[in-house]
């Protein structure tokens, strides 16, 4: 069944939205496919069972955007495993010495793989997409951030503008949403009779792309307009790992220009990754999370702002700190090795962080959302 059937379809729906990271994405998906081996059972689905089954529309960023658009093809989370443990080093292939003074990393095999996957003619529009597909990415012409949908309701989504996103190739999308500055080379995309340059959607506000994920599901400004209440509607959400910088012995005097350059793009990071989840939790019913901070806690508890919330919220994610991973049972992995976009060394380390964070994840946390998509 293709996504456009599910627009208008009556009943609860469920939304997935999966955070960039890099080659961290391993973590994401040893969650998810837990989900999918549960949500499997509860349902009583057979071994075809695919999360584009349960699953109404599919948002990420970056290496999210990467696993969203491989679910909304109908991919299993196996499949797309596979896809980063055995060719996770050729996502992260070495530029040449002439072009690593502006990027690490070349995209030529990064494209290859991602047309392999998700097919070189498959189009933003495509039938073969079973769920509506989010994916955040950052017009650095505009400089503006880019959340781009296939609601075939949506403004740009019209087949009479000559702009119509859905004619754009979908590996397109997903490689300019990955193209992390300083790690790869930016995309130019065609759209309509303009070229755009288009960076990682994770140098945005949404490299956690719940709650606009909610927005656009909501909205009538985005003209799907799904009712928004907590038994309508439930947010999944699914990190990369967090990885706060603390350090007790920093001093003013280290903070030169070289350590500000180097830090404050994953310090915006982490902070609009946090702000995300708080909103989700303030405006939604959360309904598993681990504390956002020491004063607000996990916001699980009281009425809060709102009595009726908007929505419900599941948030699934691990503290990648020296802290974070002894909480995890895991004392034996290096917590800067797992910390790293590129960490494809690593990889090993990484799904036995998504295993531990996978063992949270209980068919409660779906109650009253236990019915597949049509």
């Amino acid at each position: 069944m293709s996504y456009r059937n599910l627009v208008e379809h009556p009943g609860p729906k469920k939304l997935l939205a999966l955070d960039g990271g890099g080659i961290r994405g391993v973590i994401t998906l040893e969650v998810l496919q837990r989900i999918e081996s549960m949500l499997a059972q509860q349902l009583g689905a057979g071994d075809t069972f695919v999360l584009a089954d349960y699953f109404d529309y599919i948002g990420g960023t970056s290496t999210g955007a990467v696993i969203a658009a491989g679910l909304a093809k109908g991919l299993r989370v196996g499949q797309l495993m596979d896809l980063y443990v055995a060719r996770g080093a050729e996502m992260f292939d070495k530029a040449s010495l002439l072009h690593q003074y502006h990027y690490r990393y070349d995209a030529e095999r990064l494209k290859g793989l991602l047309q392999d996957v998700l097919g070189k003619d498959t189009t933003f529009g495509s039938e073969d997409l079973k769920t509506l597909l989010l994916m955040v990415l950052r017009n650095a012409t505009t400089d503006s951030p880019w959340p781009l949908s296939n609601n075939p309701r949506a403004r740009y989504n019209d087949p009479a503008r000559a702009d119509n996103n859905l004619n754009i190739p979908l590996w397109q999308l997903v490689r300019a949403s990955t193209a992390v500055p300083v790690y790869f080379p930016p995309e130019v995309v065609t759209v309509g009779p303009r070229e755009f340059v288009f960076v990682d959607g994770g140098v945005t506000m949404y490299n956690n792309p719940a709650f606009q994920l909610f927005l656009m599901a909501t909205l009538d400004e985005y003209r799907l307009a799904w009712a928004a209440t907590e038994s309508d509607l439930l947010v999944v959400s699914v990190g990369t790992g967090m990885s706060p910088k603390a350090d007790d012995h920093l001093r003013p005097g280290d903070m030169n220009l070289l350590f500000n350059i180097s830090s404050m793009p994953a310090a915006l990071m982490y902070a609009a990754l946090n702000e995300q989840d708080l909103l989700c939790r303030v405006f939604g019913r959360c309904r598993h999370g681990a504390p956002i901070d020491r004063e607000v806690g996990d916001l699980m508890q009281g009425e809060g702002l709102l009595k009726d919330r908007l929505f419900s919220y599941v948030r699934y994610n691990a503290e990648l700190s020296r802290r974070g991973l002894d909480e995890l049972g895991l004392s034996d992995v290096v917590a800067e090795n797992v910390q790293k976009l590129d960490s494809v060394q690593y990889i090993g380390d990484l799904r036995r962080v998504g295993r531990a964070v996978a063992l949270d994840v209980t068919p409660e946390h779906f109650d009253g959302f236990l019915q597949a998509a049509p």
